[in-house]
């Protein structure tokens, strides 16, 4: 028998079944051991030798994975295919070494999708662990933590409020913390547009002014009101005629199939989805055998699935649609070894998988894969110009025909900004035609400040500095959330003071370490460790000769000082010259203080040099405007509409929060995470202020049912018991019909019994439509079931309960069915009853 060690439980099973009889294949669960968080696990005065501790919950994991080694004629690694798939194999080697449990034939496979074909084709043609790899694992690790360990206790000293900094995350955080000062520094400029409503054979279409005066008119030509009234005035007055007909035709060519960082942008474009989400489900896709392995830097495709894929869009459309050779896309990764193939169906007979989230991505690279095998789509640019009698006024149209949709019948990119003029339809005219003028209308516009990032951008724009590994964005943008350095709102980031703050520290006292081009240079050396090019070791003493230094040399400075250098570095942010040359350093409240930066218990903030005589603060992240204008401490929200009081919004230890009345007898109420700042007024503060909301009376106690904001989050309360809402909008939204069924399912684990399986089903499918057995959907302990009373089968993560149909779930059955009694089920015989023991017989008394 031979063990194969994989990472994750639904792979095992996939694997073992396709490998049948002679294999037993376990999951690791993961990593199972790792650097452990605290001083020393790493030593940079030993070769950077590095201490590994195995993760306590992996204990029984790896007892049976040792247990099965000793009985093993050889181990047979198949993690992932690639940097961390390696790093996996080779932790359970040396864990199995250490336990003496392992097997004199060890090997590695590797596939890049779980179907029959690739999992046989791999077990003939085992190699070895691939050092290169390991050792560029180690070093990223070892970077990693070297970083953390070193800079996060600085912070902690130095900078009230932080709580840790990364080699990658600190740098994503500066991209989100750069935006946020353009934006704020951003001043937007008023400029007008001219546009004449024309109509030819009885089809409109409108055509701007680029001509005025004879000259050309640049975009923000027309900055008043006045003189936009004039030009509108003097195309009113003009007779125009065509001048000329330009047309272009245009070719648009098919994106190839999905990177990984193309699908986490992609997904968060047409389908909503955080990085984090879309790589989640992703994985459950290439566990359940739909699709290749998702974590890749390649964009090409096997030769067999380039077939596969011709043959698809052969059945699906004419033979217009498939171009006369193959397309062949290069990768543009810099390490080739690790660029495996793109993401794409395993199979391109299967245009639909799953449910649900699972659907929908599917579906994405399902479209994504064929279109880049598609023919191009071709189009028809064209741009008019008209021009009046003296021909000093001149008026341009433009627009675009698809000639031949091509790859656009399936499938067109999203796009994260668009501005793009170009999709009207023109009538056909010629030189000479006089289209008639119906209208001329002027329109006032504002330059716009740079879009703030969205989870798309932000990864498109890591990716071109070369920062970080793609399969890595998500749970970078997952750690900047869960350290509340930023927020994120209408799908956007924003920087929050404590980010800032950490931003402006990093960039006054480690520049280095959080350049972009500093950062993209040591991924270079990652990849030239993993290919074989650089040695590790010497990588990381290379870095840490003048890192290790410069912590040192932070932390022997005064905390009062480091505020004072930041005060500095920060001045032209938070006190912008003002319009009128004023001091913008004055106190706005006392008028003789000086602001300056000051660092408190929770983080930083701006305070007047008068203090305690003159209390005037401001949030640090509040900068002080261009006019020099400040905010006096607490905002002034309005007065409550019944007792008249004012209520204010402050900022406290545990965040915003708003006050009505004063001292002890003050009424105070935190603002939740998800009301966005822009909607927040006094109509909201009000609304916290009153809470606990009384729902009503509930029909069986007649008690009162409460729905309020805590600890936990919102909640509904009822004679000492609890329900969860999902969002604060619920907390003032719900009925009490809806309470009632709330609270009746808190009551009952929602649904759920004691042993984790459920006591009623969550649906009646009906009856299956080959044995006419009643089919249910269950909870169970481990997941989602169907059932038909019979036969259980296990729900696969690709398809959503709400969405389960009559007929999958029969298929389901059906297999599993066919598959007989699972392993170990078989009944056990009762134990054989134990003779009751004999009593002894009573001693002899003692004569």
């Amino acid at each position: 028998m031979k063990l194969v060690v994989v990472e994750s439980p639904a792979k095992a099973k996939t694997i073992e079944k396709y490998l049948g009889s002679g294999y037993k294949v376990l999951a690791s669960y993961g990593h199972v051991r790792d650097l452990p968080p605290k001083d020393g696990s790493v030593d940079p005065d030993n070769g950077f030798a590095m201490l590994w501790d195995n993760y306590p919950d992996k204990a029984k994991q790896l007892k049976a994975i040792a247990d099965e080694a000793k009985k093993a004629d050889g181990l047979i690694l198949a993690t992932d295919p690639d940097r961390e798939g390696e790093a996996i194999s080779w932790h359970v080697q040396e864990v199995l070494a250490n336990k003496k449990a392992l097997p004199k034939n060890v090997s590695r496979v590797t596939f890049n999708a779980i179907t029959k074909q690739a999992v046989t084709d791999a077990m003939a043609h085992p190699r070895e662990l691939d050092h290169d790899l390991i050792d560029a694992y180690r070093a990223r690790r070892a970077l990693d933590y070297l970083v953390g360990f070193t800079l996060s206790p600085v912070l902690w000293r130095k900078l009230p409020g932080a709580k840790s900094a990364g080699r990658v995350q600190s740098v994503a955080l500066r991209l989100i913390v750069e935006r946020d000062r353009e934006i704020e520094a951003f001043r937007a400029q008023e400029y007008w547009s001219v546009t004449a409503k024309m109509e030819h054979k009885g089809q409109g279409f409108d055509a701007r002014l680029v001509r005025y005066n004879g000259e050309k008119l640049d975009k923000m030509a027309l900055g008043m009101e006045g003189s936009a009234e004039e030009a509108r005035a003097a195309v009113e007055a003009g007779h125009f005629s065509v001048d000329s007909v330009e047309t272009k035709p245009v070719t648009r060519n098919p994106q190839p199939p999905f990177t990984t960082s193309t699908l986490q942008q992609e997904a968060a474009r047409k389908l909503g989805f955080s990085a984090s989400h879309t790589m989640r489900i992703a994985q459950n896709l290439y566990e359940d055998g739909a699709i290749t392995y998702m974590r890749t830097d390649g964009v090409q495709m096997d030769h067999s699935a380039i077939s596969a894929a011709r043959g698809a869009i052969a059945n699906r459309y004419d033979a217009g649609y498939l171009p006369d050779k193959p397309r062949v896309y290069q990768t543009k990764a810099k390490n080739a070894q690790e660029a495996h193939e793109a993401i794409r169906p395993t199979d391109f007979g299967k245009d639909k998988v799953g449910s649900g989230d699972h659907a929908k991505l599917y579906d994405l690279i399902y479209k994504r894969a064929l279109a880049s095998q598609m023919a191009s789509a071709r189009m028809e640019r064209t741009t008019v110009d008209l021009l009046d009698g003296t021909g000093q006024i001149g008026l341009r149209a433009t627009g675009q025909v698809v000639k031949f949709p091509g790859f656009l019948a399936l499938y067109e990119e999203g796009i994260d900004d668009k501005d793009d003029e170009n999709g009207a339809l023109l009538p056909a005219m010629d030189k000479g035609d006089v289209p008639a003028k119906k209208s001329v209308e002027k329109m006032q516009h504002f330059t716009q400040p740079p879009p703030r990032y969205s989870e798309a951008s932000l990864v498109k724009r890591l990716e071109e500095l070369g920062i970080g590994r793609p399969s890595t964005y998500a749970s970078t943008i997952q750690v900047l959330k869960d350290r509340s350095y930023v927020r994120v709102e209408k799908n956007r980031f924003f920087a929050e003071e404590s980010g800032r703050l950490l931003t402006a520290f990093l960039e006054r006292f480690f520049e280095r370490y959080v350049a972009y081009d500093f950062t993209a240079g040591l991924e270079d050396q990652l990849d030239e460790i993993s290919a074989g090019d650089a040695n590790w070791q010497r990588v990381l003493e290379a870095f840490w000769r003048d890192f290790k230094p410069k912590t040192a040399e932070v932390m022997e400075q005064k905390p009062s000082d480091i505020t004072a250098e930041l005060d500095k570095f920060l001045a032209p942010y938070l006190f912008p010259e003002r319009e009128d040359g004023t001091d913008p350093r004055i106190c706005p409240k006392c008028g003789t203080g000086k602001l300056a930066l000051r660092g408190g218990r929770f983080g930083a903030f701006v305070a007047c040099s008068n203090y305690p005589e003159c209390k005037f603060t401001r949030k640090f992240a509040q900068p002080g405007g261009a006019d020099g204008m400040t905010s006096d401490g607490p905002e002034v929200l309005g007065k409550h509409p019944e007792t008249g009081e004012d209520i204010s919004r402050k900022s406290g230890r545990f965040g915003p929060y708003v006050e009505m009345g004063e001292g002890k007898e003050a009424a105070r109420a935190s603002i939740p995470k998800d009301i966005p700042s822009d909607d927040f007024g006094l109509d909201w503060a009000v609304k916290l202020l009153s809470l606990p909301r009384t729902i009503g009376t509930h029909p069986e106690s007649g008690e009162p049912v409460t729905a309020s904001i805590g600890r936990y989050g919102p909640y509904l309360a009822h004679q000492g018991k609890y329900a969860r809402l999902q969002s604060t909008a619920e907390v003032f939204e719900t009925g009490m019909n809806a309470a009632v069924v709330k609270l009746a399912e808190a009551a009952n684990g929602n649904g759920r019994s004691r042993n984790g399986g459920s006591r009623e089903p969550l649906k009646t499918l009906g009856n299956h439509p080959r044995t006419e057995a009643e089919i249910k959907l269950m909870e169970g302990r481990y997941g989602n079931y169907v059932t038909d009373g019979t036969t259980n089968a296990t729900l696969p993560k690709t398809i959503a309960p709400d969405q389960l149909t009559l007929e999958e779930a029969a298929q389901l059955i059906d297999e599993r069915a066919a598959k007989g009694p699972a392993k170990g089920k078989a009944k056990k015989k009762a134990p054989a009853k134990k003779a009751p023991a004999k009593k002894a017989a009573p001693k002899k008394k003692a004569k």
